[in-house]
């Protein structure tokens, strides 16, 4: 589908708006509450692992990333582009431990779908930009 610029903003600010949801319930530490921000059939492709698929097995995923210490999550989006119930975004990811430290950065690239009249998460890239060990 071709990019609808009209529709584009009115998306962009949605889902800026549920890229907050998401750092607001990561930093409650509510790993379920993450989970149900994906889709049904969702993947997670984090760096140095295999794809996480379905929503119990991001559910865990998250929970290892708390219980890991990763206290927080900061999202800056860069770029979303609408066409029409699916939706790409690029951006950049911080998390933090429970004193604010860095422990990783990154970027993103999450292809949203819409559900029920509200985006989820349905492709999910991260990629960290720290040097290997």
């Amino acid at each position: 589908k071709e990019i609808d610029m009209n529709t584009t903003s009115n998306v962009h600010d949605a889902i800026v708006a549920a890229d907050k949801t998401f750092t607001q319930i990561y930093s409650q530490g509510d790993a379920a509450g993450i989970a149900n921000l994906y889709t049904e059939n969702a993947e997670f492709l984090p760096p140095n692992s295999d794809m996480v698929v379905g929503r119990q097995a991001i559910q865990a995923t998250f929970q290892g990333f708390m219980d890991m210490g990763v206290k927080e999550i900061a999202l800056e989006s860069i770029e979303v582009e609408a066409y029409g119930d699916t939706a790409s975004e690029v951006g950049k990811y911080t998390l933090m431990g429970a004193d604010g430290q860095a422990l990783d950065n990154g970027k993103f690239l999450v292809i949203w779908k819409k559900e029920a009249g509200q985006w989820k998460l349905h492709r999910d890239m991260i990629n960290t930009s720290m040097p290997a060990h």
